[in-house]
């Protein structure tokens, strides 16, 4: 029992500290799009390898955003429910909590689209 505990604890900073690796993965690999689609503009053809990239990177930070946030809604609003039982006046700040969790798939989404409209 001890042992689910402690992994239940270590679970959500590692897919939080995942998350962030996956979006500077994603920038980085924006930034170095940058001089291809540069070259697009200047009227050169865009390499195949540039637009598997940055579709790969769309994609990836839109995906694995949206499960972390599953994830964090899943722990906050099981936390919020059993907090609520015992105190309803809490309601507005819990709510607070998961829709701060919330944001983390708009923040993914919001990097996919920037990626995506790099790539068009």
């Amino acid at each position: 029992m001890a042992q689910m505990n402690r992994n239940s604890r270590l679970a959500l900073p590692l897919a939080l500290t995942v998350l962030a690796a996956v979006l500077a993965g994603t920038a980085t690999l924006l930034a170095l799009l940058t001089p291809a689609l540069a070259q697009q503009a200047a009227g050169g053809a865009m390499p195949p390898e540039v637009w598997t990239w940055g579709l790969l990177s769309a994609a990836l930070a839109t995906g694995l955003s949206s499960l972390a946030a599953g994830y964090a809604v899943a722990k906050l609003g099981t936390a919020a429910v059993g907090a609520l039982a015992e105190k309803p006046d809490l309601f507005g700040r819990l709510l607070i909590f998961v829709g701060l969790a919330e944001g983390i798939a708009i923040y993914g989404l919001i990097i996919s689209i920037l990626i995506l409209n790099r790539l068009a």
